[in-house]
């Protein structure tokens, strides 16, 4: 083979090998007999680039045989055993080189030899999600093997403990995950592209949960899962506390403006109901005869209309101040939000603490790298206990069964095709290459049954084997894992007409569109802890007059429907962050080239 000044030499790759860096990067690495040298590097095929871990990478260049072995164009390729393809001078390649087609042919075959190499590569990149869905499988059959030796509640208590240490070390995390993440996410954007960016979720998020209550609306009036006698075991179970719509949406907007941040930590504000007994005047009329004496009368024939006052006790339910345990994640996000805003607004005087919240958000993702790693044990004995601590299973026939089943299938069709289909006519890519990358998480959020505790692993998941852009998942998943639970809204829908059919209630459109508004608005206010729709579903049966005491019916359930709806809003959020970077490339590329102008 002859060298032309200004032609390069064309490399033979000889072997391939893949291999992840820790920032979750795939290196795919082509060694290579030989490389081309010429006068100008930028017409090298194999051009240098040094990249942030220090390691020597080369490009293969387009139409060569990399790319028939399987390579693309722009896949990078490293050197080894000291042979540096960018040094090689023209004589060394020129004598080194082969033909290509002996080259090709040699290069597959040790491509099919080496499929234990990727096998065992495959096991060590995934190796905490095997960990995972091992623990769920393992805590399924743990329980029901545990179940016939009829544990006390205490000792179940005991068993779960490894389950509470995961969920206490989980919500350590989440409330300086949020802070950190949402500040530096918002201060690295401009306002412009913040305020844009921010629009492109919350309709994603009202879209996604519009269309969960309708496929949940859809699923119970089709199949009816009320109807009928109660052939099946519907006992009531446990007490549910009683609240005003009104009251509760007050609350909400409340709990949006804390008045102390510190308190906002671990308390949220919530209206309590005090009874008041007082007595009042009430004047009354009332007819007597003409011969009696009265003081104020019109006589009218025989009888007389006299004014009379009265005293009457009247009881009373005032609404007052109170608070309930747990971080008020809505208070804290508004503020982070307007927070960060307003830091990036600042430029060079707000850099300070921008590197402040970058650094605490840094040193957080680090703790969760540590932390998950104890996730596979603590998901076993989670649910593990939760199957320890069912009653009867014949409380799953009947009604409770068909209404089960009811939810499932609906957060199927809502998980499995709707959103994907979504994420791929915008996005155009494939929506389950992208879940693959998630299912960390969503096995997370179905041990956990909590997407704030499951917070820090979807972050991971997403930044680290989807490549979403930090800047979007540091705005996106605090603000989704606190308003958007697509789950929650449909499986409060679900329940609602499940109510009403067991009560024999025929509801009209009206009623029915009121459910749906009120299962859209309950769900943003639904904190993300576990069994918060229980609370917020008062909302939604009061609405349209349905007796809240009803809800104590599904209770038997809930507990297993709760972690399927759990990681139904997880893989919502997730989709979201996914569809919402894709929309905002172009801003993001604006921002990456000012930046690089500075």
């Amino acid at each position: 083979m002859s060298y032309i000044p200004g032609q390069p030499v064309t490399a033979v790759v000889q072997r391939i090998e893949i291999h992840k860096l820790r920032d979750g990067d795939n290196l795919i690495l082509g060694f290579s007999i030989g490389g081309g040298i010429d006068q100008d590097p930028s017409q090298n095929p194999f051009s240098e680039d040094k990249t942030d871990k220090g390691i020597y990478v080369t490009r293969v260049s387009k139409g060569g045989p990399a790319e028939v072995a399987g390579l693309m164009m722009g896949d990078k390729i490293m050197q080894v055993n000291g042979w540096d393809m960018t040094m090689v001078t023209h004589d060394q390649a020129r004598k080194r080189l082969t033909k290509k087609n002996e080259d090709i042919v040699r290069l597959l075959k040790q491509m099919s030899g080496s499929r234990v190499r990727m096998c065992k590569s495959f096991l060590r990149r995934n190796t905490f999600v095997l960990f995972t869905v091992a623990a769920v499988v393992a805590g399924i059959v743990l329980g029901f093997v545990m179940r016939p030796h009829n544990l006390t509640l205490r000792e179940i208590k005991y068993f779960s403990f490894p389950g509470e240490l995961l969920m206490r070390m989980l919500q350590m995390l989440v409330l300086p995950l949020i802070v950190s993440s949402l500040v530096t996410g918002i201060s690295s954007l401009d306002s412009r592209a913040s305020g844009k960016m921010g629009a492109r979720a919350v309709v994603y998020y009202m879209v996604t949960t519009l269309i969960a209550v309708f496929i949940g609306i859809v699923m119970v009036i089709i199949v009816k899962p009320g109807k009928g006698n109660r052939d099946s075991p519907m006992s009531s179970s446990g007490s549910i506390e009683s609240v005003q719509a009104a009251d509760a949406f007050l609350d909400l907007i409340r709990n949006m403006f804390p008045p102390n941040l510190v308190e906002a930590c671990f308390k949220q504000y919530k209206t309590i109901y005090r009874k008041t007994v007082f007595t009042k005047d009430i004047t009354v009329l009332a007819n007597v005869s003409h011969e009696t004496n009265a003081t104020k009368f019109s006589q009218v024939g025989n009888y007389s209309t006299v004014l009379q006052t009265i005293q009457e006790t009247v009881e009373e339910m005032i609404p007052g101040s109170g608070s309930s345990n747990g971080v008020n994640a809505l208070g804290l996000v508004v503020f982070s939000m307007f927070f960060g805003l307003v830091i990036g607004n600042m430029k060079q005087q707000g850099q300070p603490l921008k590197e402040f919240f970058d650094c605490l958000n840094d040193a957080i993702m680090r703790l969760v790298a540590i932390i998950i790693w104890y996730a596979p044990v603590g998901i076993l004995f989670l649910i593990a206990g939760k199957i320890m601590e069912m009653k009867d299973l014949a409380q799953v026939g009947g009604q409770l069964g068909m209404y089960t089943f009811c939810v499932i299938i609906g957060l199927l069709i809502h998980g499995v095709f709707i959103l994907p289909l979504l994420f791929f006519l915008i996005t155009r890519r494939n929506p389950y290459t992208f879940i693959g990358g998630l299912i960390q998480a969503l096995v997370t959020a179905l041990g956990t049954s909590s997407s704030s505790a499951t917070l820090p692993i979807t972050f991971r998941c997403l930044e680290e084997n989807n490549h979403v852009d930090k800047r979007v998942t540091r705005f996106v998943l605090p603000v989704g894992a606190t308003i958007n639970m697509d789950g929650t809204a449909l499986y409060e829908a679900v329940a609602a007409i499940f109510i009403a059919q067991v009560n024999n209630m025929d509801l009209n459109f009206g009623q029915i569109l009121t459910i749906s508004i009120t299962a859209t608005a309950a769900s943003i206010g639904a904190a993300g802890i576990p069994q918060a729709g229980l609370v917020t579903m008062v909302i939604v049966l009061t609405s349209v007059g349905l007796p809240t005491e009803d809800i104590t019916l599904i209770i038997a359930v809930d507990w297993f429907l709760d972690r399927l709806r759990t990681t139904a809003n997880v893989l919502g959020d997730s989709l979201g962050a996914g569809i919402v970077e894709h929309l905002s490339r172009k801003e993001l590329q604006n921002q990456d080239r000012d930046i690089g102008n500075a």
